[in-house]
C-alpha cells in the first residue's frame, strides 16, 4: 500500500504520513471470528501497573487468526478479502476453504483477492501457502514460522517481517531470523512462504499526539522529571541528569547494557548471533 500525505491544513497534517487503505476490501470481519477485546491499561491481575505509558485508546474487536493452519490441510482455501486488523501492523486475509470452513490468516505481500492458498505436505511453495520447514527450497521468504510443532506462528508476524531459509540440518532446519540470527528449528515446524504484508508500516509518521492516544499510547514523560519516590532519576535542583547510569524506574539498565543471560538454554539452538558471533554454549 502506498503512503499517503496531506494538505498542510492544520499543524499536524504538515507531518503526518499514514499507509493508503483504498486498496483493501470494504467488507465487514467475520462475526465468527470476532471477539471482544477488553484493555488493561498496563495493569495486572491485581491491579498494579506493570507497563507504563499504556490506557485509554480507541474500542476494538479481536481477530481469531489461524497461526497454526493444520486444521484443514490439503485443502484449497479461496481469498475472499483483505482487510485491515486494528490489534496488528499488517493486513489480514479472509479465506474459504473449500469444504465450508472459513478463517483469518496473516496476508503476504502481494496476495490478492481470488488466489488460491493451501497448507499442508501437498501445497507448492508459493506465498500464502503454508508446509513444514523440510519441504521448503533453500533461500525462499518465509513467514510465521513455528518454532516448536504445532505450536503456531511465533516468529515475523510483524509488518515487512520476513525469515530465510537457510538450509537443512538432518532432522533440522537453519533459519536466519528477522534479527539477522540464525537458528535451528525442527523440520516440522511450519511456516507460511511470502513476507508479511504492509510492507509502508515502517514509514508511518502519526503526525500528532492524539493519534498516539488513539492506539492507547498516554504520554511517556521523562524520569529526570519526576520525584525521588517515582524514578531513581527524580529529583534534584535545577535540570539534572539523573546522576546515575540510565535506568527505568524499576533500577534495570535502559541503555546499552546486556539483558540476556550468558547461559540461556536456548542457546544451543543459535548457529549464529545477530551480531555475526558463534554462541558459547
Amino acid at each position: 500500500m502506498p503512503i499517503k500525505s496531506f494538505r498542510p491544513m492544520t499543524p499536524s497534517l504538515r507531518h503526518t504520513r499514514l499507509v493508503d487503505y483504498s486498496g483493501l476490501s470494504d467488507t465487514k470481519p467475520l462475526k465468527s471470528h470476532t471477539r471482544g477485546k477488553k484493555g488493561t491499561g498496563g495493569r495486572n491481575n491485581r491491579g498494579r501497573t506493570t507497563s507504563a505509558y499504556r490506557g485509554g485508546g480507541h474500542k476494538r474487536r479481536y481477530r481469531d487468526i489461524d497461526f497454526r493452519r493444520n486444521a484443514h490441510d490439503n485443502i484449497p482455501a479461496t481469498v475472499k478479502s483483505i482487510e485491515y486488523d486494528p490489534n496488528r501492523s499488517c493486513f489480514i486475509a479472509q479465506i474459504w476453504y473449500a469444504n465450508g470452513a472459513k478463517d483469518y490468516i496473516l496476508a503476504p505481500h502481494g496476495l490478492e483477492v481470488g488466489q488460491v492458498v493451501m497448507s499442508g505436505d501437498k501445497a507448492e511453495p508459493r506465498p500464502g501457502n503454508c508446509l513444514p520447514l523440510r519441504l521448503i527450497p533453500q533461500g525462499l521468504l518465509v513467514h510465521n514460522v513455528e518454532l516448536k510443532p504445532g505450536r503456531g506462528g511465533q516468529v515475523a508476524r510483524g509488518a515487512g517481517s520476513q525469515c530465510v531459509v537457510a538450509g537443512p540440518d538432518g532432522a533440522w532446519v537453519n533459519v536466519q531470523l528477522p534479527s539477522g540470527e540464525i537458528r535451528r528449528v525442527p523440520g516440522d515446524c511450519r511456516a507460511t512462504i511470502g513476507q508479511v504484508s504492509n510492507l509502508d508500516h515502517m514509514n508511518v509518521e502519526y503526525g500528532k499526539a492524539g493519534r498516539m492516544r488513539w492506539l492507547g499510547r498516554r504520554p511517556h514523560n521523562r524520569g529526570t522529571s519526576m520525584n525521588p519516590v517515582d524514578h531513581p532519576h527524580g529529583g534534584g535542583n535545577d535540570r539534572t541528569g539523573g546522576g546515575r547510569t540510565p535506568v527505568d524506574r524499576h533500577g534495570n539498565p535502559a541503555k546499552g547494557s546486556r539483558t540476556r543471560k550468558q547461559r540461556n538454554p536456548n542457546d544451543v539452538y543459535v548457529i549464529r548471533t545477530r551480531r555475526g558471533t558463534t554462541p558459547k554454549n
